[in-house]
């Protein structure tokens, strides 16, 4: 299965496991929770679910790489203890608490969230030494002589053994005791990730044309080579700093994390022409409904590659601007609540700067808690600093009118009248994203009229979660215009394509 389908199998297990019934106790008691132990090829996703589970779940996780430890730091250190069985003293060697159970318990500690997932990476490579501690942890939940927390559920990852030399087979004995999920690559579920994620335009247009190198192992006589979804990504942030530092990525610097020289070199040459078009039809000029006719004439003659290619720079730079807006929504929303809470402090006749400042402090704890449980997503992590910093800047202005006796509700305008100009930055932004995409549509309109561009332009504003959003909430006379006649044509072709059926039947 792929990646997204695994994550939904994971988390309806996670949820199935963490059920109690009316008392208070696990339905489903914790020795027929059966371990999760999620095999696939190397750098597709298989770590990055598992926060984003933990996150939608709202419990902890703790992560390790197996493979880093020895059988001292999984086990524990073996210590003598003076016992006395039938009248007889004996010396019996016990076990310091392994290092990975006390992390469990030092995170609940922190989080004060009871609940977690233990994810233990690469387990089916481990030392000859450490390989019976890791069927002992999957058959019976325990290192060593610890046993890991009830509420805590486990989920193991290892790779094929055509990945990894050090691969060792699990017997019948411990997969009868755990659920094995197989998951496999997939770009069609990675593109939707790519958008959500903001993976770099450039990567996302390559790999829409060139599909059979989102993903590969081969090896020859040079050694092995590979390109990995893990590759992209991180090839991706690179190429953004390197866009605000000036630099070009060339060939090498890609083949630095598209370890396969064709696919390097390609996307290389692909990446000079990405950056020479968008030079060359003056991307943020159309954007801008800054363009002269003979560039719509010139796209009009051009490959399909580079049309593709145009048609990818344009979905990028809106792109970007469809994710500020999903951001400062967020921040603007988050915002209004809390000063709705603060009005609410008022009312109850807290004094302002002393309400606000417990409100900074409420809110900066449980941010650091949700930190260390892995519960927030990169987007949200970054609106919640950005919220306190605004909360922040309130409280000198609060403190000065105390100071010269002005009441709780002239204190709650000088509150809200900075936040206000908030929601009318917002507001300006969705007024020059809405123009942004009428230009977007009449530029591609002017070059390839109704044709297979503009059909893959939908497709892609589709497909993003964030242009979505914007456009569901804000509305785009010309998407809807041409979503109606896809929606129409689509329709279409299937009715024509049962008739065709229905014929060869009589």
């Amino acid at each position: 299965m792929n990646i997204k389908r695994a994550k939904n199998e994971i988390k309806d297990a996670i949820e199935a496991y963490l059920l109690k019934d009316a008392y208070g106790n696990y339905q489903i008691p914790a020795v027929r929770q059966r371990p999760i132990l999620l095999m696939g090829p190397p750098g597709i996703g298989k770590t990055q679910i598992m926060e984003q589970i933990a996150g939608e779940c709202g419990i902890n996780l703790v992560s390790y790489t197996i493979t880093h430890h020895t059988r001292q730091s999984a086990v524990g250190l073996p210590f003598i203890r003076e016992k006395e069985y039938e009248g007889q003293k004996c010396s019996v060697t016990e076990y310091t608490m392994s290092e990975i159970i006390a992390s469990v318990y030092e995170q609940i500690q922190k989080t004060g969230i009871r609940e977690g997932i233990l994810f233990i990476d690469e387990i089916n490579c481990v030392s000859e030494t450490l390989a019976p501690t890791m069927l002992q942890f999957l058959q019976g939940k325990t290192f060593g002589n610890q046993k890991v927390p009830e509420g805590w559920i486990i989920v193991a990852a290892g790779n094929p053994p055509e990945y990894n030399k050090s691969v060792r087979e699990f017997d019948v004995v411990t997969l009868d005791r755990i659920r094995r999920i197989q998951v496999e690559e997939d770009f069609g579920v990675w593109k939707e990730y790519a958008y959500q994620a903001g993976i770099h335009p450039a990567v996302i247009s390559y790999l829409d044309i060139h599909r059979d190198h989102f993903y590969r192992m081969e090896t020859s006589v040079d050694g092995r080579m590979f390109v990995t979804a893990r590759g992209w990504e991180d090839l991706s942030q690179l190429l953004y700093a390197y866009e605000q530092l000036g630099k070009t990525a060339d060939r090498e610097v890609v083949g630095q994390y598209i370890q396969h020289w064709k696919t390097a070199k390609d996307f290389a040459n692909y990446l000079e022409l990405f950056e020479k078009y968008k030079t060359d039809y003056q991307i943020d000029a159309v954007l801008e409904g800054q363009f002269e006719k003979f560039a719509t004439d010139k796209l009009k003659l051009a490959s399909f590659d580079e049309k593709f290619s145009v048609v990818g720079l344009l979905l990028g730079r809106l792109g970007r601007a469809f994710y500020q807006y999903y951001e400062q929504d967020l921040y603007v929303n988050d915002l209004f609540e809390k000063l709705k809470r603060f009005k609410k402090d008022l009312d109850l006749g807290t004094l302002p700067s002393l309400a606000m400042k417990n409100r900074i402090q409420m809110e900066q704890e449980n941010l650091e808690k949700k930190q260390l449980a892995k519960q927030l997503t990169l987007p949200v992590e970054k609106e919640k600093r950005k919220m306190i910093h605004f909360l922040q800047s309130l409280v000198p202005a609060i403190e000065k009118g105390e100071q010269e006796g002005m009441e709780s509700a002239e204190l709650f305008s000088c509150a809200s009248m900075p936040f206000q100009k908030e929601v009318q930055a917002r507001e300006e932004d969705i007024g020059k994203t809405k123009e942004k995409l009428e230009n977007a549509f009449h530029f591609l309109k002017m070059a390839f009229g109704e044709g297979q561009e503009m059909v893959i332009f939908m497709t892609e504003l589709n497909t993003n979660p964030y242009s979505v959003q914007f456009i569901s909430e804000n509305g785009c006379d010309s998407y809807y215009k041409y979503n109606k006649k896809l929606l129409f044509e689509e329709e279409q072709m299937s009715i024509l394509s049962e008739l065709d059926s229905i014929e060869q039947d009589l």
